[in-house]
């Protein structure tokens, strides 16, 4: 295949994984704003909206796979599809811990702690969310600088879950009959921390991807 139709099936595949992550970050931002306000049909959307971002997850590695098979590439080319194989994977990740996330809320709807507290749970998906927009966009303009920005940024996310864990155990001891409602906000805190962790995990293969070197920056400094 002529090497400007090689180009163009890079260039799809990138789009794609923008694609698949515009979905991830959809499912993140749903489910946060329906467990914020308790809002279970939103929560049951999300969970039975995964399955498509499974399936384009597996398109898009169908694709990728086909682009080795056919084309054989080397150097750049080999590490640019490479790199959007496990991005995707990651991504899709994202998108389940999304759904973990709505399931909390449908289970949290049996406890009896109203209004419901969620302490830095907000603000740690507002730090999350941030950290998947900036990681989608260091990716396509192939941003170093920004990919390891975004990295120390999980730092931040850490600590916050760290802040939640104390507060919510605070609370069960404090009032024991809130133990259950504490501790699906625990989850959920995990889950968030875990989509930041995703977010590291793409900025370092977006680094593999321009340098061709492996870089473990997800050790956190916290």
């Amino acid at each position: 295949m002529p090497r400007v139709l090689f180009d163009k099936e890079l260039a799809e595949l990138r789009d794609e994984v923008l694609i698949l992550g515009s979905m991830a970050e959809k499912a993140l931002v749903d489910a946060v704003e329906a467990l914020i306000a308790g809002d279970l049909a939103a929560s049951q959307q999300i969970v039975e909206h995964d399955l498509q971002i499974n399936a384009k997850r597996f398109e898009i590695e169908d694709k990728a796979l086909f682009a080795i098979a056919t084309q054989q590439p080397i150097a750049g080319d080999l590490r640019e599809i490479i790199s959007v194989l496990y991005i995707i994977t990651d991504l899709e990740r994202i998108a389940d811990h999304a759904e973990g996330t709505a399931k909390i809320n449908l289970m949290m709807a049996g406890s009896s702690t109203l209004p419901r507290e969620l302490g830095f749970i907000p603000l740690m998906a507002e730090k999350s969310q941030t950290m998947l927009r900036d990681t989608l966009k260091a990716y396509i303009e192939d941003d170093l600088e920004e990919a390891r920005r975004i990295c120390d940024a999980d730092d931040e996310v850490d600590a916050l879950q760290d802040q939640v864990y104390e507060e919510r155990i605070q609370a069960m001891i404090n009032d024991p009959t809130s133990i259950e409602h504490n501790t699906y906000v625990v989850w959920a805190a995990h889950n968030l921390e875990r989509i930041a962790d995703r977010c590291t995990n793409i900025c370092e293969r977006i680094i593999f991807k321009v340098t061709g070197r492996m870089e473990e920056i997800n050790v956190s400094k916290y």
